[in-house]
């Protein structure tokens, strides 16, 4: 056991099995050695590398798509842009670089960042810190004032809120727990089956099968959509995922690019789960917040006009054509990123459908 596997036996030793939720928590956030609070997870040395950092045109297109709702919306006032989990700060840079070409929007904003690393802060600090607006930093959603019209954009920040388990056995749904072991940190099944209100467009369960939740993702979205639609604004939530409402386990964690062990090194690798953008959809719309998707990146980025941004930067600087077709082709491919990323907008009801989808 490492450190803070360790840390977490003892702790099960003392207060019971943890939720899968729980060890999540404490295996990405724990404030000495937790994966995003002690070391910069993206990257080469990291465990994946995001969309922004394939192409610079990724973010330039998100944030043309928030100029262009908030001007669909008659250009409401004080306009507050926010983004969840902000990486190194990449794509916030490229968005607010695209963002000069609509300068009435750009000139009006306020920016924040929500960000739990203080790593990743240093990082993004340095990325903006000749931002042609006020960029200001939060810890999490809560802290943010719900007082102006919202743009919110969230790529790859989904996946890694804490996900519940639970497995359908003779006795029920039971929760799947962590558990120490023979000295290791394992998974189990709690004694006591929970009763689950399972909507009937997942099916009949078979024994075994596994059903994973995101209580947070689902709260954050609702939260998001309740802002938007009392305020205005439009959210976009990018991430990989499925539609399906069917049963599966998703849950994996990655270090240095290669899968390994969720439970064997915590605080070591990135732990993340599948999102399930037909429960994201539902919480949205119990917000108040009219859905536009989700619809898979490749087709909406294509929509935006990715190509075309393309054509232009490699005719711009032949030297970097190859790259940038490359860049496009792994974030459009239905091979690569293009088919399992999935977009998702909220805006306010009655809004002009985004455009994208």
């Amino acid at each position: 056991m490492n450190p803070l596997a360790r840390r977490i036996a003892r702790t099960i030793g003392m207060s019971g099995p943890l939720p899968v939720s729980a060890f999540m928590t404490l295996a990405l956030h724990d404030p000495q050695s937790g994966f995003y609070a002690s070391r910069e997870p993206i990257g080469a040395e990291g465990a994946f590398i995001t969309a922004p950092e394939i192409s610079q045109i990724f973010g330039e297109l998100l944030g043309l798509w928030c100029a262009q709702v908030w001007q669909d919306q008659g250009c409401p006032e004080n306009p507050r842009l926010v983004e969840l989990g902000p990486g190194r700060g990449t794509l916030m840079r490229d968005a607010l670089r695209a963002l000069r070409s609509a300068p009435a929007f750009l000139n009006s904003l306020e920016v924040v960042l929500v960000e739990a690393s203080k790593p990743l802060e240093a990082i993004q600090r340095a990325s903006l810190h000749d931002a042609d607006v006020p960029v200001h930093w939060a810890r999490q959603w809560g802290e943010i004032a719900q007082n102006r019209p919202l743009f919110l954009l969230a790529n790859e920040f989904l996946d890694a809120l804490p996900v519940r388990q639970f497995v359908m056995t003779e006795r029920g749904w039971c929760e799947r727990v962590v558990v120490e072991s023979r000295g290791e940190l394992a998974f189990a099944l709690a004694p006591l089956p929970v009763p689950l209100a399972i909507s009937a467009d997942r099916g009949a369960p078979d024994p075994g099968a596994v059903l994973e939740i995101s209580p947070a993702g689902e709260t954050l979205v609702e939260d998001v959509s309740r802002v938007i639609a009392a305020q205005g604004g439009g959210a976009l939530l990018v991430d990989y995922g499925h539609t399906g409402r069917g049963f599966g386990e998703t849950l994996q964690a990655v270090a240095r690019h290669l899968p390994v062990d969720v439970l064997a090194r915590p605080g070591e690798a990135d732990i993340s789960a599948h999102v399930d953008f037909a429960a994201m959809a539902e919480s949205a719309r119990r917000g108040g917040g009219q859905t536009a998707g989700p619809v898979a990146q490749g087709d909406f980025l294509r929509a935006l006009g990715i190509d075309i941004r393309a054509e232009r930067l490699g005719a711009a600087d032949p030297v970097r054509a190859p790259d940038i077709r490359s860049g496009i082709a792994r974030l459009t491919n239905p091979n690569e990123m293009g088919a399992l990323f999935k977009v998702l907008a909220v805006v306010p009801p009655h809004a002009l459908q985004p455009p994208g989808f």
